[in-house]
């Protein structure tokens, strides 16, 4: 298990002091956390060229993170993605969540104006990683409940990142979290990521509105441009008059994953898969989510989930906004996310999965990233 060393990251505009904790092993990758928004700001993997890589987006500073609004390597919840009009219905009572999204700010998203993203967490160092605990009080974001969430992130040897998740309330209420890392393979300075591969194992996908909005709908990918069962270059289809990458500008849809455990779904050999792991995927319930790849540095990350569905999401509101580290503006498509999830606007499709945790009850959920260099 990796190293953990803690240091000051600078202090919020209340003064409140925020930590940064870098996850180190044995092989040199590092993986960099603050207690802002508890997160990822940092994931450095040596490439084929044995330099030191960082492949996710992120800002140099604290006080950039403070006007951040696109959620960069933060863990967004209670409700990560978008609810239609801000209406969640809890044990046959409706309620009302911040409205923080859509053409006329009619949606909910990510939690609202002050999710979990904008919250500083209290950090602890433990023998399986970085834990990280935020206790949101009843009506916050307008949830029901005192909800207690914790966050472990550990680093193994063979640069898995786990995100292992547990949350309990006092009241039924809504849990959905995950994490929205922007990843670039080619290094968080890299200008695009349209070239990189990308693999999706899902045979469907939720259909979305003018709003992002899914509308019920389960659309098998076959035959369209959401179709990435086989490695495929994310621009490869992306400018393509199609209606669903037309209404999102680009790729922002959920995928159905298909609900089949890790070490069953590939076998050794196939691409993207490696058996000598040392995280038991099927034991932990664990399925292949996505792969991707980048021909320029060689590598690969590969994402494994508990939860039914991804958001692939292909930046494409990245806007040069505020400056990065290193000074770097990140631009339309310079980084992707896969945001492990249940599906979004679930409370207006009873059908899908639902998001409610009961009171009393833990939700756990664990997703991991794995970086490898492909040979």
């Amino acid at each position: 298990m990796a190293t953990i060393k803690k240091e000051s990251f600078g202090k919020l505009k209340d003064g409140r002091e925020v930590e940064l904790y870098t996850l180190r092993n044995t092989k040199g990758t590092q993986a960099q956390i603050i207690t802002y928004g508890a997160r990822l700001v940092a994931w450095k993997f040596r490439n084929q060229d044995f330099k030191l890589v960082d492949v996710v987006l992120g800002y140099e500073d604290i006080a950039t993170y403070e006007q951040d609004d696109k959620y960069l390597g933060a863990i967004v919840g209670r409700h990560a993605n978008r609810i239609a009009e801000g209406k969640a219905v809890v044990d046959g009572k409706e309620y009302q969540l911040e409205q923080n999204d859509g053409s006329r700010k009619q949606n909910h998203l990510h939690g609202g104006f002050h999710g979990f993203d904008k919250q500083l967490w209290e950090a602890e160092e433990t023998h399986e990683g970085l834990k990280l605990t935020y206790r949101s009080k009843d009506g916050e974001g307008g949830y029901p409940g005192n909800l207690t969430a914790t966050v472990i992130y550990g680093l193994s040897n063979d640069n898995e990142l786990s995100i292992r998740y547990e949350a309990v309330s006092d009241k039924d209420t809504v849990c959905n979290l995950t994490n929205h890392s922007y990843f670039n393979l080619d290094g968080f300075d890299a200008d695009s990521v349209l070239e990189q591969k990308l693999q999706i194992f899902s045979d469907e996908f939720t259909e979305n509105d003018e709003e992002s909005l899914p509308t019920g709908k389960i659309l098998p990918v076959e035959g369209t441009p959401m179709d990435f069962r086989e490695p495929t270059a994310i621009g490869a289809r992306i400018g393509e008059d199609y209606d669903q990458l037309v209404k999102g500008k680009g790729y922002d849809h959920n995928w159905i994953l298909r609900d089949k455990p890790a070490e069953v779904e590939m076998e050794p050999g196939m691409f993207g898969y490696d058996p000598g792991c040392p995280i038991d995927y099927l034991e932990a319930g664990l399925k292949n989510a996505a792969y991707a790849y980048s021909e320029k540095s060689g590598i690969s990350l590969t994402t494994y989930t508990d939860l039914p569905g991804i958001q692939f999401y292909s930046g494409n509101y990245l806007d040069k906004n505020l400056p990065g580290k290193q000074g770097v503006r990140f631009g339309l498509r310079s980084g992707f996310c896969l945001e492990t999830q249940y599906y979004p606007n679930a409370f207006q499709h009873p059908e899908f999965p639902q998001p409610i945790l009961k009171a009393g009850e833990v939700w756990k959920s664990q997703t991991v990233y794995v970086l490898k260099l492909r040979r």
